[in-house]
């Protein structure tokens, strides 16, 4: 172990008493397109069933950890930060940790898992057990309470289905970002009704409620002056913060809004139907009851067109079974359960 990019980041530490056996603790990271969560837990070796509610020693939020959004550099300062802040407010360090779980989006392939991992061991102690996973498997855990079984639906700022048998085998659809498709995503929402706005204005799309809304919103004048707006910062998260307007418009009545609104409730469905149908969730006749876990502000239920509960009413007619969860924890203290879980599944092994 080293100190990484920025040292004083651990002082911290110099000033800690060294911690004993009793005081393990495990750390959970949540890392979205727009911010980043680290939860400390206690390891909690005696669970079963876990404690109500959950042990949380510290939490701590950092900015986007997204390497493909934000850089490698920045990336990693960022990981680092948010880990040194959860642990200083606990009243923890390094060697108290005994396993992190980083559950980040951006994680696609084991090349992005390794990159990570090599990121992370120079910062913990050798025995610190490292895990890797897109951050859609914390979503996932923090509705199933860290077993990873069924499937996540997240949509936020961007978009992902990602689903697990009990046998290891997991599947996933949507998630590759805006540039190559992420439909039902708030950025996806936001960008169609961006782009109905200019369509009405130069003449190829109906007239559409939006204009007027989404101007006010931003505060500009006129639709020209909207391609200035959104090439100064194309950044996804400015985007999809104009969802709420969408909807609003979509209630009033408009058939604009009203459109694109059913169309990501289709790509939505789509992409937990194809998770679902690769891994057979639903049994061979299709009846087989799993978990379909709902997480992102775009599936949160604040208004009367209520997105999240379409993507069920879509999905429950072809798979009857389907049983949706809300999570009550955040995807953090998922990330945080599975590094407990996977951590004492490894230990157990080794006795």
């Amino acid at each position: 172990m080293k100190r990484y990019r920025n040292g004083e980041i651990w002082d911290f530490e110099h000033e800690m008493p060294v911690v004993g056996g009793n005081d393990e603790v495990v750390l959970g990271l949540d890392g979205g397109t727009t911010s980043t969560v680290c939860i400390c837990m206690p390891l909690l070796r005696v669970a079963d069933p876990f404690p109500d509610p959950l042990p949380v020693l510290a939490r701590a939020v950092a900015g986007c950890s997204n390497h493909n959004s934000v850089g490698e550099a920045a990336a990693r300062e960022t990981l680092e930060q948010v880990m040194a802040d959860a642990l200083a407010k606990s009243g923890s360090n390094r060697s108290a940790v005994r396993a992190v779980c980083l559950a980040v989006s951006g994680v696609n392939h084991p090349t992005d898992q390794q990159r990570i991992v090599n990121w992370l061991r120079e910062m913990f102690p050798s025995y610190v057990r490292l895990y890797v996973q897109n951050d859609a498997v914390a979503a996932l855990a923090s509705g199933t309470l860290g077993k990873l079984h069924g499937c996540v639906l997240i949509a936020g700022t961007g978009t992902i289905a990602y689903g697990f048998t009990e046998d290891g085998r997991e599947a996933r659809a949507a998630g590759a970002g805006p540039t190559l498709g992420d439909w039902g995503s708030g950025y996806g929402i936001a960008a169609q009704a961006l782009t109905a706005v200019i369509r009405a204005y130069d003449g190829r799309g109906p007239e559409t409620n939006l204009t007027s809304s989404i101007l006010e919103k931003i505060g500009l004048s006129s639709p020209d002056e909207l391609i200035g707006w959104t090439y100064a910062d194309p950044s996804w998260a400015r985007i999809a913060a104009l969802v709420p307007v969408v909807v609003s418009c979509a209630e009033a009545g408009d058939e604009v809004a009203n459109r694109i609104l059913f169309e990501s409730v289709q790509e939505l469905a789509l992409s937990v139907k194809a998770v679902v149908e690769r891994l057979r969730l639903c049994g061979e006749d299709g009846k087989d009851s799993f978990p379909l876990v709902m997480v992102g502000g775009v599936l949160e239920a604040k208004k009367r067109w209520d997105i999240g509960k379409e993507v069920i009413n879509c999905i429950s007619k072809e798979f009857p079974g389907v049983f949706p969860i809300r999570p009550k924890v955040e995807p953090a203290v998922g990330a945080a359960l599975l590094a407990r879980n996977f951590y004492m599944k490894e230990f157990c092994k080794e006795l």
